[in-house]
Parts: C-alpha cells; structure tokens; sequence
C-alpha cells in the first residue's frame, strides 16, 4: 500500500474480511510500511511533551503493535516497560525488531498478549501511552475501556495520547474519513465477523467527560509542532488523564460533588 513494501490491495482485502484480531495477525509483517503505523513526528511531539511531567518509572503501552510507540515510552521511564497487544503477529514483528530488553542500563521491557478491555495487570504503571488504536472501540466501549486504565494506573499515573482535531466539514480529509467509515459500517452489516474501525466517533467532546467519570482528571495540551486551525484551535492536542487519587473519587468513577 503506497510503497512497494506494503501490502497489496488482495492482502488488505483479506485484512478487512477478517476479525481485527486475525486481520492484524495477516497485516503485521508490513504494517510498517502502511500509513496505519504512527509518524514519527508524531511520536517525537508526544515524547517532547511527557518528557516535561516526567521522570517515570513504569510504562505501559496500550495496543503497542509492532512497537512504534513502546520507543517513547524507553526513553521516558526508568524502570520498565510493557507492550500489549491482542494480535499475536503484531507482536512477533515487534519482538523481531530487536531485543525485547534494551541495553543493561535501560529500562526493563516486556511484550504481553492481552485484550485492552480486559488487562492482565494490576495498578502498577505510572503512565499508559497509546497511538492510533481507539478506532477499534466502539463508543459504547469506550467506559469499559477507560476503567481498565484507570485499573492499572498508580494513584497520581497519567494516561496520554494524541488527539488531532476533527477535519473541517466539506474538507477532503473530512469527506475521506466519512467515506471509510460508512464503507466500514456497510461491511460490518453484511459481513462476520466484525471489522472495527472507525476514524470519526472518538472525538474530545466523547472522551473527555468519558475520562472524568472513569476517575481521571483531565489536561489538554497543544502540540506546537501541527499548527493551529483558522479558528486557532491546536490542529493536534495531547490529552493527558491524571488518574485521581482514592480519597478524592467515589465508588462508581465519580468525584464526589
């Protein structure tokens, strides 16, 4: 796909009648060479930004794929590392890439295969990243999804990821991402297994208060790098979610009044 080491349009064919789990499994030999892998200017902004609230000792990475961004978290946290994935060939191809500990002084690192809205952890992480993977949870997915990191978050930990604004109506990014989707809905009407990806429904305006009421405190932050809209909204923000301490959230996710 655009490059004469990506996948052929039949491989992707192939992908996108499968469930995503196995779909992944057959894309992740060359998903590195597809437009679905995070830039790394993307990546860089992320890391330029967390640098500045860090240090911190344990990371995890949430829905890693072939690794792109367990490399931010190397060179935030001091003790560990942790990627997990449901895709068992993604992260055969993120093993492959190099050795799953870094040099003897960096941080520890260790790749898990795990359902995001189930994870194999308990509260042992200081920061969660995640890149790119959000359009696989449907909306309603999304309170079971945030509970899980909240789960697995240290009293005071951060959960972060880039957001890009939403593009403007009657743009060709706008009607590119309207058009996927509505392709990705049809197919999932006449097709089984389910193929979810949706670029359009995860928007600031669903995950924020999604956030809060799963116990976060939430901070936006403008990645410089991306530029602002005409109306001088950031074109690409970083969402930080502070997990919030016991005492100051009650039983259910919500902060008492």
């Amino acid at each position: 796909m655009f490059t004469p080491q990506g996948p052929s349009l039949r491989e992707l064919a192939v992908q996108a009648l499968s469930s995503v789990e196995h779909g992944y499994d057959l894309l992740a030999p060359k998903f590195d060479h597809t437009p679905f892998r995070t830039p790394d200017h993307v990546l860089d902004a992320v890391e330029e930004a967390l640098s500045a609230m860090g240090p911190f000792d344990h990371g995890l990475d949430l829905c890693c794929g072939t690794g792109a961004g367990t490399g931010v978290l190397r060179e935030l946290c001091r003790e560990s590392v942790t990627g997990v994935d449901i895709s068992e060939g993604m992260l055969a191809v993120h093993a492959a890439r190099g050795p799953v500990d870094p040099a003897p002084s960096g941080p520890r690192a260790a790749l898990v295969r795990g359902d995001a809205l189930a994870l194999p952890f308990g509260p042992a992480f200081d920061l969660v990243v995640s890149f790119g993977a959000f359009g696989h949870f449907l909306p309603r997915e999304l309170p079971a999804l945030f509970a899980q990191v909240h789960s697995v978050l240290r009293p005071g930990g951060r959960f972060a990821f880039p957001l890009p604004a939403p593009a403007p109506p009657g743009s060709l990014p706008y009607w590119a991402t309207l058009g996927f989707d509505t392709a990705m809905r049809v197919r999932n009407a006449v097709w089984r297994p389910p193929f979810v990806m949706y670029y359009r429904p995860f928007r600031l305006g669903l995950v924020r208060p999604g956030l809060e009421r799963a116990g976060f405190d939430v901070e936006l932050f403008a990645l410089p790098g991306f530029g602002r809209r005409p109306d001088g909204s950031p074109r690409c923000r970083l969402v930080v979610a502070t997990r919030r301490p016991a005492a100051a959230t009650e039983p259910g996710g919500v902060r008492p009044a």
